[in-house]
C-alpha cells in the first residue's frame, strides 16, 4: 500500500476502531491534553480540539494529575461550547500522585468525583487506573472500577502502564466473577524507540481482548527529528519539567532510528512525524495512538498522518532498524 500525500485538501474522516474486543469505538488517533493549562493556553487548546474534531477524531485523553487538574478544567470549559459531549469519547486516568502511586479505593473514587466536577460531565467513557500500586491489593483497586461503573459514572474501565503480568492478573480477576467490570484497555508508552509492549504485554493483551493505547508514539518528540542538530528553544527538552523526560532517547542508537525515519520520510515526501506515528498506529493490538501538541498548528501537522499508510517495505525496514533497540525506559 502506498503513501498518500500529506499536502492540500481537507482530512478525510478519521478511522474508528474497536477498543480491544469491547463495544466502545475510538478514533485511531487520540488527542492528549497533558500540556493543557501549563504549556498550552486555553486558546490554543480550543484550536487543537476544533482541528481534531474537524478531522473526525473522537478520543480525548486526560488525567487528574495533568497540571494538577488544570488540563481537566480547560477541557471541561471547552466541552461546554467547542464540541458536543456526545461526539467525543472522554478517557480519564487516576492513581498517580506527587507522592507516588495511590490506587486505594478511597483515593480513586474521590479522584473520579473531582474529575467529573472539573470536566462538568456526569460520566467518563473510559476510566483508567494510571499505574500499578504495589502497596494496594489489586482486588481493592479493581473494586473501585466496579463501583464507578455500577454508579453510572464510568462506562468502560482500563489500566495504564501495567506490565504483562499485571494486566493478565487484573483481567483474570475481573473475569473470575460474574458482573465485574472487564478491563478493556492498557495505555502504555509505545514507539519505534520503545518497543517494550511487544513482548509479554502484547500476548497478555491479546489473550484478554484488551486494546493497547499508545502514549508518546513519537518517542517523547524525538522521532519528529527536531533534535537532530540540537535542542530547539521552544521544544520540550528545553523546559525544566520535560528535559529529563526526553533525555533517555538521546543516545546513539536512538539517533540511528531517527535518521532512518527521516530517510523514509524524505523518500515518501511526508514528515518524519507521519512516518513514526503511522508505524505505531498500525501495529498489531493497537487501538489508538495518543498524540499531543503544544499548539494547534503543530497538531494540524500531526493529523496529516491520517492520510498516510506506510508501504510494507518501509514498515519492515523500520522494524529491522529498531528491533535491536533497547525496550526503552520504564514509564
Amino acid at each position: 500500500m502506498g503513501a498518500t500525500g500529506a499536502g492540500g485538501g481537507s482530512l478525510r474522516a478519521m478511522e474508528q476502531r474497536q477498543l480491544g474486543t469491547c463495544g466502545l469505538r475510538v478514533s485511531r488517533l487520540g488527542l492528549g491534553t497533558m500540556t493543557w493549562g501549563r504549556d498550552t493556553t486555553e486558546e490554543e487548546a480550543a484550536g487543537q480540539l476544533t482541528a481534531f474534531a474537524d478531522a473526525g477524531g473522537t478520543l480525548l485523553d486526560t488525567a487528574d494529575w495533568h497540571g494538577d487538574g488544570d488540563a481537566e478544567r480547560v477541557l471541561g470549559r471547552l466541552l461546554a461550547g467547542t464540541v458536543r459531549r456526545s461526539d467525543v469519547v472522554i478517557a480519564g486516568k487516576a492513581g498517580q500522585t506527587h507522592q507516588g502511586p495511590d490506587t486505594s479505593r478511597g483515593h480513586l473514587l474521590d479522584a473520579l468525583h473531582a474529575t467529573l466536577t472539573r470536566l462538568g460531565v456526569d460520566h467518563l467513557d473510559l476510566w483508567q487506573v494510571n499505574c500499578f500500586d504495589p502497596r494496594t491489593p489489586l482486588e481493592e483497586t479493581l473494586s473501585a472500577l466496579d463501583a464507578a461503573v455500577t454508579a453510572g459514572k464510568v462506562r468502560y474501565a482500563g489500566v495504564s502502564n501495567f506490565t504483562g503480568w499485571q494486566l493478565a492478573k487484573a483481567a483474570a480477576l475481573q473475569r473470575s466473577w460474574p458482573g465485574r467490570t472487564p478491563i478493556v484497555s492498557d495505555q502504555v508508552e509505545y514507539s519505534l524507540l520503545n518497543r517494550r509492549p511487544e513482548g509479554e504485554l502484547a500476548a497478555a493483551a491479546g489473550d484478554a481482548g484488551v486494546g493497547l493505547l499508545a502514549w508518546s508514539p513519537l518517542g517523547r518528540g524525538v522521532l519528529t527529528g527536531k533534535y537532530r542538530t540540537g535542542v530547539p528553544a521552544d521544544s520540550r527538552a528545553a523546559t525544566p519539567h520535560f528535559a529529563e523526560f526526553v533525555r533517555p532517547y538521546g543516545d546513539e542508537r536512538s539517533r540511528r532510528i531517527v535518521e532512518s525515519v527521516c530517510t523514509a520520510a524524505d523518500g515518501l515526501g511526508v514528515t518524519p512525524t507521519s512516518v513514526a506515528l503511522c508505524w505505531v498506529r498500525d501495529r498489531p493490538g493497537v487501538s489508538a495512538a495518543i498524540v499531543g501538541a503544544r499548539t494547534a498548528a503543530q497538531l494540524t501537522g500531526v493529523l496529516q498522518a491520517e492520510e498516510i499508510a506506510l508501504p510494507r517495505e518501509i514498515g519492515e525496514a523500520l522494524d529491522d532498524v529498531s528491533s535491536s533497540a533497547p525496550r526503552g525506559p520504564e514509564a
